[in-house]
């Protein structure tokens, strides 16, 4: 692996870490070829707000769309911990005077799916273009693909996941508002319970598809959070939560460092995929186009309070 910049040492960067200012200039550089499938970016961000980190990989989806970035594995954490609801999932699911108790971020993502809480996780996003082998096929299959890397990082880590398999939603399902309540196609469980959760994004050509690997922490926090018709129907909801999702220590018996998590799911999608990684950062015009979008987003809630 080459590295590009002093930022990408395995681990998740300091929030405003200054060496991750030093773009390397992937559109000229000539390791990178866009026909071939195998050269991707390793981008290991620096733990950001909710908004800061839907905003890079916004940018990343565009700049990809444009061919001015790579095929990218983004993998990156959480700061403060975020709320994020799916893109068309309704707002009135929040319990907004419990979140703002917390201190918790509130974002929207820009993939579909149900509320998740980003606390103690590691977060990976892949974006490529859509004709590639692992992405082409549609959606399941590329959930699918995407899923042998997920599988061989977590056995590197010492894991025995159950096989992937197809699971079709039920109406009841799909108006659950919490989304490690209920594993959808192709994600990843163990012993039953859901580990790793994802979304995905087509647009322009590029699929985003992103998930989350919980390390450690009280599963059941998102409940706190979203609104219940009453005290009763909360704990009822925090106990499905215990019985159908878990963390990484819940099954290790000891906490994972985010880096050594970030390090076996780069393994796992170099040895079930093929992937050859080049680290780097943010190219300057990524990083210009992230700061416009969650600019732009701040703009829009700003008004919203207003009206």
């Amino acid at each position: 692996m080459v590295q590009c910049g002093a930022s990408v040492a395995g681990k998740a960067p300091a929030r405003n870490d200054p060496s991750t200012t030093d773009h390397c200039p992937l559109t000229t550089d000539p390791r990178y070829n866009h026909l071939m499938s195998d050269v991707w970016r390793l981008l290991i961000s620096p733990s950001a707000s909710g908004r800061r980190n839907m905003a890079v990989d916004e940018a990343i989806l565009e700049a990809v769309a444009a061919a001015a970035s790579p095929p990218t594995l983004r993998l990156y954490a959480w700061d403060p911990p975020c709320l994020s609801l799916g893109r068309a999932q309704p707002i009135e699911v929040v319990d907004e005077p419990a979140l703002a108790a917390t201190g918790w971020d509130l974002v929207r993502r820009p993939t579909g799916g149900r509320a998740l809480l980003h606390a103690d996780e590691l977060t990976y996003a892949v974006v490529a273009p859509d004709r590639m082998p692992a992405l082409s096929g549609g959606v399941l299959a590329s959930y699918r693909e995407l899923s042998r890397g997920l599988l061989a990082g977590l056995e590197r880590l010492g894991l025995h996941p159950d096989p992937p398999a197809h699971a079709e939603l039920t109406e009841a399902d799909r108006s659950n508002p919490v989304c490690f309540e209920v594993p959808s196609a192709y994600e990843i469980t163990v012993g039953g319970r859901k580990l790793i959760g994802s979304a995905q994004l087509r647009r322009r050509g590029v699929v985003l598809q992103h998930g989350s690997l919980p390390l450690e922490g009280d599963i059941t926090r998102v409940a706190r959070v979203l609104r219940h018709a009453d005290p009763v129907e909360q704990h009822q909801a925090a106990g499905r939560l215990t019985r159908h999702a878990v963390t990484l220590k819940d099954l290790l018996g000891s906490v994972v460092p985010w880096e050594e998590a970030s390090r076996a799911l780069q393994a796992g999608f170099a040895q079930a995929l093929g992937w050859n990684f080049i680290a780097a950062d943010l190219t300057s015009l990524e990083a210009l186009r992230a700061q416009q979008i969650e600019t732009e987003r701040n703009q829009v809630e700003e008004s919203a309070r207003a009206s």
